[in-house]
């Protein structure tokens, strides 16, 4: 039960903060140039967006997690189970950015969820 817990607690956050960076980033705009000043000025624009922040701290929550996880699981185990975030993420895109998600990036999102769940399985 801990195990599942942690793997979701993973899963979401990593998730979450992923959409939430790119919320924020989508917010800020496109990088024209890669100039010292120009990367500066968006970072300084990134840094006041709450989004940006909230990704951060969904991210290390993700990573500290997931240290837990790999200290009483297998790293064989641990990383194929937090697979899930690909679907996840596919999920997210689609329906909390209103990204376009193609029939092959679902038929991905399958076979990665097959093989978390056969991971799942010979547990």
């Amino acid at each position: 039960m801990r195990t599942a817990f942690f793997v979701a607690i993973v899963v979401l956050s990593s998730t979450l903060g992923e959409i939430a960076m790119t919320h924020a980033m989508k917010i800020i705009g496109e990088v024209h140039s890669f100039s010292p000043r120009a990367i500066f000025s968006v970072l300084g624009r990134a840094f006041r967006q709450g989004w940006m922040w909230a990704g951060f701290a969904l991210m290390t929550l993700s990573f500290f997690a997931m240290l837990a996880l790999l200290s009483w699981e297998d790293v064989s185990f641990v990383i194929p189970a937090t697979a899930a975030s690909y679907a996840a993420g596919a999920l997210g895109a689609k329906f909390l950015l209103h990204e376009t998600v193609n029939r092959t990036r679902w038929l991905g999102v399958l076979l990665v969820s097959i093989g978390v769940a056969l991971v799942w399985m010979g547990k």
